[in-house]
């Protein structure tokens, strides 16, 4: 399956099962699981992606996604767990 049958680039949201599933949710992700690891970035950087980071779970689990892959980093592994 490619990218623009989920979602044509027409469309910028979908809606799974009364979640709100945004273009650029995994990258989103990503960027700020990057921020969370990184040892060298402020508290006030880490608590920003923290929050980023809550607000995409509901639709990260809506699609799947930590059905089919597993975070490498412990700490975040477990923070994910707890939330």
């Amino acid at each position: 399956m490619r990218a623009d049958q989920i979602l044509p680039d027409h469309v910028d949201q979908i809606d799974l099962n009364g979640t709100t599933i945004r273009k650029g949710t995994v990258a989103a992700f990503l960027a700020n699981a990057r921020i969370w690891t990184d040892e060298g970035v402020s508290d006030a950087a880490r608590a920003h992606a923290e929050a980023d980071l809550v607000e995409g779970l509901p639709a990260l689990r809506a699609i799947g996604f930590f059905d089919v892959l597993e975070i490498r980093d412990v700490a975040l592994r477990t923070w994910l767990d707890t939330h």
